[in-house]
């Protein structure tokens, strides 16, 4: 049986985790979660340069959370038990000792948006699409996303974007700040060229660098922020919109 997190050091220096579940569009389960936690730790061990988080696949880097691991019958209590470890997944992103990058193969929605928000650098292909979705399913944001969209972009469009949950392409995206570069097919096959400005900077710099970076964030408390969301959503995951919607979502697959 295939890992669903597979993890490597490239001989350029740096890490990457792979999202490895492309048949179930990279969803979350519970297994991933484990792997996920098991992989940073190893990648903390390494001493690379920097961290590439990305997904098997040329569609979808991540759906989110997977609906048979967080459906629509928990309780408030169960579900806050289920979210919170990949809450503690993307902080061990946030607060990772070099900058992590996301190389986002494909579209983000929900969950996937908010493991992306947890990388320091976002680079996107051109076709892709990314969406905050949650609000659209009766909740918010459960892993912590939404806190740390708030320090990724300007906050109103934060504000705007997890209210109204639409979907923007990546030029927008770009435009808003969240992704610092979108590139062409032929660049993103070209994976030295594509890192070559993080390739050529060495560890102790991007150790620097990220630290700068760590003390602008944790000053605002960030962690607490995030277990308050990750309440709020749990809240939300025995409303009646949120039944109806995940009942809608199994619909249309049946």
């Amino acid at each position: 049986m295939s890992k669903t997190i597979t993890y490597h050091k490239s001989s350029a220096g740096y890490g990457e985790i792979c999202l490895n579940r492309p048949e179930k569009h990279n969803a979350i389960s519970e297994e991933m979660v484990d792997e996920l936690k098991s992989s940073l730790d190893t990648a903390k061990q390494d001493s690379i340069t920097f961290l590439v988080i990305t997904g098997a696949g040329e569609k979808i880097f991540s759906a989110g959370g997977d609906l048979n691991y967080l459906h629509g019958n928990l309780t408030s209590d169960e579900a806050f038990t289920h979210l919170y470890p990949m809450k503690e997944v993307l902080y061990e992103i946030v607060s990772f000792p070099v900058p992590t990058i996301c190389l986002l193969n494909g579209d983000a929605w929900g969950g996937g948006c908010e493991i992306a928000t947890a990388c320091d650098i976002r680079i996107s292909r051109e076709t892709s699409r990314f969406g905050f979705v949650q609000t659209k399913l009766g909740i918010i944001p459960g892993w912590g996303g939404g806190v740390l969209l708030y320090e990724k972009v300007n906050p109103s469009f934060a504000l705007q974007w997890l209210m109204e949950a639409n979907a923007f392409d990546a030029s927008e995206l770009k435009e808003r700040g969240w992704l610092q570069h979108i590139v062409s097919a032929e660049v993103w096959n070209d994976r030295d060229q594509l890192l070559q400005p993080y390739i050529q900077k060495s560890y102790d710099q991007m150790k620097i660098v990220k630290s700068q970076y760590k003390k602008k964030l944790s000053s605002l408390g960030l962690s607490s922020l995030m277990n308050e969301e990750v309440r709020n959503c749990s809240q939300l995951w025995d409303s009646m919109e949120h039944k109806e919607a995940v009942r809608q979502f199994f619909a249309r697959k049946a």
